[in-house]
């Protein structure tokens, strides 16, 4: 799967209801979401997924859904960044076939990671 967008992040302000929030990015895993609740004094504190939060729609070229435990309140705003863990996994055997989905995938967290340094 290919991506299509240059965008990395997404806000929200809260409203004291609203728990579900769409990611318009591509994220291989889980973990490759960074959710942030900044408050009205602009100090930021990262959530712990499973904690404070569930994701959806992981491996989706149009991104996806992250669920709240709790709606942000009013006046706070939650940031969902992609954040692409920093390693290459791609072990390249010589003379092995090699799907193209682990070439195409071992590119997409390249470019990922290049989006997220600029």
């Amino acid at each position: 799967m290919t991506i299509s967008t240059t965008t990395i992040k997404d806000s929200y302000s809260g409203n004291d209801s609203t728990t579900a929030f769409s990611y318009t990015f591509k994220v291989s895993d889980e973990d490759h979401i960074q959710v942030i609740i900044r408050d009205s004094d602009g100090v930021e504190t990262v959530q712990v997924k499973t904690t404070n939060y569930t994701v959806a729609g992981v491996g989706g070229a149009s991104g996806g859904t992250v669920t709240m435990v709790s709606a942000p309140a009013t006046g706070e705003t939650l940031v969902l960044r992609r954040a692409t863990t920093q390693t290459q996994g791609l072990d390249l055997i010589e003379n092995d076939p090699m799907p193209a989905d682990n070439l195409e995938n071992a590119f997409d967290k390249n470019l990922s990671i290049a989006q997220e340094l600029q």
